[in-house]
């Protein structure tokens, strides 16, 4: 496994294997690895030639008030990880490689990124497309790989692909869960034992809304009103939001349907979580 810092040598490392017709598959994370991350990494091994694992901790998509200076950086765990796994490239530049003094340039996907999380995290979804694309435009993968727990980030990578014909195929994998439901994040080390008890209710609160939905429930609005009713009985926990949302476009809707996504954000004393149910 090679690790790799600097732009133009990744970006000729690429190139050499695309060149040779070989497949390149991509996992852009913030490093903090987790099983949610490996099950990204091992897709990407069985169906590419060449595996890359960008770890870079995007300042552009973190808030003035939000946890840029604590998040986790076990880079060294990471390594060990992505070794274990047949990672052939970790590609960990530094911040001042990627938006070096006097950048300017930054992409947002309109509307998009205005809905959902975007409310308490401006700006957020306009730093996760700007780094987004210039990870593929220095690796250029033929897929990249991205987990549905970020849902929202997945419609807007989605779309700004499309938008920008950009040729790579982007696979959302499913959200990988601990043995008590709770959806792998980096974020879950910041949660006491107590905390993470606590963080079962967005679980929980999905369940219930399932529930709902197989005994013949179709009103979006009832189904959050329980959700929220489930939540709230939890002391330490704070919505930031409920929704249920057309899966392409996250606009709400007024009924229950096929293609139609529940979401919701949390915060767990300080811990802010997110998690979804996709209804397909």
């Amino acid at each position: 496994m090679r690790i790799i810092r600097d732009i133009e040598e990744m970006a000729e490392v690429a190139k050499r294997y695309r060149r040779k017709g070989k497949s390149i598959g991509l996992v852009p994370t913030m490093g903090a690895l987790h099983q949610g991350h490996l099950s990204l990494v091992r897709r990407a091994r069985r169906e590419n030639v060449f595996v890359v694992v960008s770890i870079f901790v995007n300042p552009a998509q973190f808030g003035p008030k939000e946890d840029l200076r604590s998040y986790p950086k076990p880079f060294k765990n990471d390594l060990a990880l992505c070794r274990k796994e047949g990672v052939d490239i970790i590609f960990h530049p530094e911040a001042k490689q990627i938006f070096p003094e006097g950048y300017k340039t930054y992409i947002e996907v309109q509307e998009l990124s205005d809905l959902l999380c975007a409310k308490s995290r401006p700006g957020h979804f306009k730093g996760v497309a700007t780094i987004v694309t210039k990870l593929f435009n220095i690796v250029q993968p033929d897929i990249a790989y991205f987990g549905q727990k970020d849902a929202q980030q997945g419609v807007i990578i989605k779309k700004m692909v499309k938008d920008l014909n950009i040729p790579v195929k982007i696979k959302i994998m499913p959200i990988v869960r601990g043995k008590d439901g709770l959806a792998m994040s980096s974020r879950n080390t910041y949660l006491s034992a107590q905390g993470k008890n606590d963080a079962l209710v967005l679980y929980q609160s999905l369940n219930l809304a399932k529930d709902l939905i197989k005994k013949g429930e179709r009103d979006p609005h009832k189904i959050i009103n329980s959700m929220r009713g489930l939540i709230q009985n939890n002391k330490a926990a704070r919505i930031e939001y409920i929704a249920i949302v057309d899966s392409d476009n996250l606009k709400p809707i007024e009924r229950i349907k096929n293609h139609c996504l529940i979401a919701l954000a949390v915060q767990i004393g300080k811990t802010r979580l997110i998690d979804n149910y996709l209804i397909t």
